[in-house]
């Protein structure tokens, strides 16, 4: 059999297991026709495991396809499938009843698993891997293959030669480099021509957006690969739910660069449970009043506009009901300390620090305390008819903004992918190049594999969501729960083959290393992506037949 036969194989094996398992914990996460939250937390480690699965799965379904263009792309769709194989071998083993399996689940698959997980196999596959730094050709069109390029050159030229000042001394992000993008019209990606942004519609509308956001986290995630995403967050709750006049106002000013923009959503005490959100705006005349405090509010000082989440109605049993959201203008700011008063009597103040972390520095995020912040009541998204309709305008903004931090984790990985293969060529231990070892080997392989992986079906994602296909929002949440979770072991296996150098500050795999850790916390929580978002999903649909 070819390598794409046993590509199939495995995959359709996978996807038998997770339409049984699924089928089997529906069944008991039932009530009344519908999947019970408290019976599904009864079975959250399987839940979670299955959750995982299911996108790694869907990864490697989307795969096969690309594996359909080239001798290399079969052995990469290969090469992940079974890797995805042999980790459901270990979430079941021990469980098996609990998954509602068999034992040997992957029996009629044994071949082509041994096939795809055979050393002679990947190292051939790392060969390819070594001389290009690459996982695997991209098949871009050519007007999409300009787009990547320009903003390689960008990263290159502007951001690659400051991102290791800017992490080692947790700068703020060049004007240069925000100045730059701005020009090149990267905050107009995704709004439509009307209001000044570059956006005509079309299933590749998204795409550029992935590619740019790849290229810039490549160069750097706190420097410029995250720019994006809160332009991209802000506008689109502005396009779902403003009024015209709001759209013509502030969309303009975000396409051109001219206002930055940041997200206060999270609190202290609620992370992913935006429902529990106790910052209150409260109604005064025209105005309305906000009190609380936010935090990890990304870009939060340079950012002139504020996506704020707010609770307008006091009656706290309608939960995210309740919640309208705001936008909170303010002037930009430097450093990890500000504050920010207004003018004239009953005018409030924002007090705000920075969080010290551990990577992703450069855009800085910070607790900001509202005290009598007075807002317009024309600042609230959608005026009247944006009143209790805020959770739901962010969970459609963060759609898109789970598709972007995918192609953050890509542009991380793809970089680790190329210091690791150009380490491991220069590089000798015992008088033998580490590319040579063949340890070395398997791990670049199954790293390109795996970035393959994450980047098609990313891909595919950008163009659901364009088109607005069935399934869209699911498949978004899936793309960012196993991109982000593999980034990870990604950067982790390219700081190995770097040995002592890779925890050296020196060597930018360090910095890769903390970037990376991120990934699974922000923007939906690895954790609740899985239980909240894509394992009840999959009960839901298994419950229906």
């Amino acid at each position: 059999m070819s390598h794409l036969d046993h590509a199939r194989t495995l995959v359709s094996a996978l996807q038998d297991a997770v339409d049984t398992a699924a089928a089997s914990l529906a069944a008991r996460s039932e009530k009344d026709g519908r999947i019970s939250t408290g019976l599904l937390d009864q079975h959250q480690t399987v839940a979670y495991d299955l959750a995982s699965l299911a996108s790694a799965v869907a990864a490697a379904r989307h795969l096969l396809t690309y594996g359909e263009q080239g001798e290399q792309e079969a052995a990469l769709a290969l090469a992940y499938a079974a890797d995805v194989a042999a980790d459901l071998q270990a979430r079941v083993a021990g469980r098996a009843a609990h998954w509602g399996l068999d034992v040997d689940v992957l029996g009629e698959a044994a071949e082509a698993l041994a096939a795809g997980r055979d050393p002679g196999f990947l190292d051939d596959l790392a060969e390819r891997v070594l001389a290009t730094g690459e996982a695997g050709p991209r098949h871009l069109a050519e007007e999409l293959e300009m787009v990547r390029q320009t903003f390689r050159r960008f990263a290159e030229d502007k951001v690659v030669p400051v991102a290791e000042e800017v992490h080692r001394h947790d700068q703020d992000i060049p004007e240069e480099v925000i100045a730059g993008l701005a020009e090149l019209g990267c905050f107009a990606l995704s709004i439509p021509e009307a209001y000044g942004g570059f956006s005509a519609g079309g299933e590749d509308e998204l795409l550029n957006m992935v590619l740019v956001t790849e290229e810039l986290s490549r160069g750097s995630l706190g420097v410029a690969g995250s720019l994006i995403t809160r332009p991209e967050i802000i506008g689109t709750a502005i396009l779902k739910g403003g009024t015209e006049q709001q759209k013509a106002t502030w969309l303009p000013a975000i396409a051109s660069g001219e206002k930055m923009c940041g997200v206060a959503v999270t609190e202290p005490d609620h992370g992913s449970d935006v429902a529990g959100v106790k910052v209150t705006a409260t109604r005064d005349g025209d105005d309305w009043v906000i009190n609380g405090v936010k935090t990890w509010c990304t870009f939060g000082g340079r950012a002139e506009y504020l996506l704020v989440l707010a609770r307008t109605d006091p009656d706290r049993s309608l939960g995210h009901r309740g919640l309208s959201l705001f936008v909170v203008e303010k002037p930009a700011f430097a450093g990890h300390e500000w504050r920010a008063e207004q003018d004239g009597d009953g005018g409030g103040s924002m007090d705000a620090r920075a969080i010290p972390t551990l990577g992703y520095r450069g855009m800085h995020s910070f607790e900001i305390s509202f005290d009598g912040w007075r807002v317009p009541h024309a600042n609230l998204i959608g005026e009247d008819d944006g009143l209790g309709r805020g959770f739901y305008l962010q969970m459609q903004a963060f759609a898109n903004a789970r598709l972007q931090t995918a192609a953050r984790a890509l542009g991380v990985m793809q970089s680790a992918l190329e210091h690791a293969t150009g380490y491991a060529k220069e590089r000798h231990v015992f008088d033998t190049p580490l590319a040579a070892y063949e340890l070395n080997r398997i791990k670049l392989a199954r790293m390109a594999a795996v970035i393959a992986a994450c980047r098609v079906f990313a891909t595919d994602v950008a163009r659901q969501l364009a088109r607005g296909d069935e399934g869209a929002q699911l498949a978004a949440s899936q793309v960012k729960q196993l991109s982000c979770r593999v980034a990870e072991w990604v950067t982790r296996e390219a700081q190995q083959i770097h040995g002592g150098y890779g925890y050296a500050e020196e060597y930018t795999v360090s910095r890769l290393f903390v970037d990376a850790r991120v990934l699974s916390i922000f923007e939906g929580a690895d954790e609740v992506l899985a239980l909240r978002v894509i394992a009840r999903t999959l009960l839901g649909e298994a419950l229906a037949g």
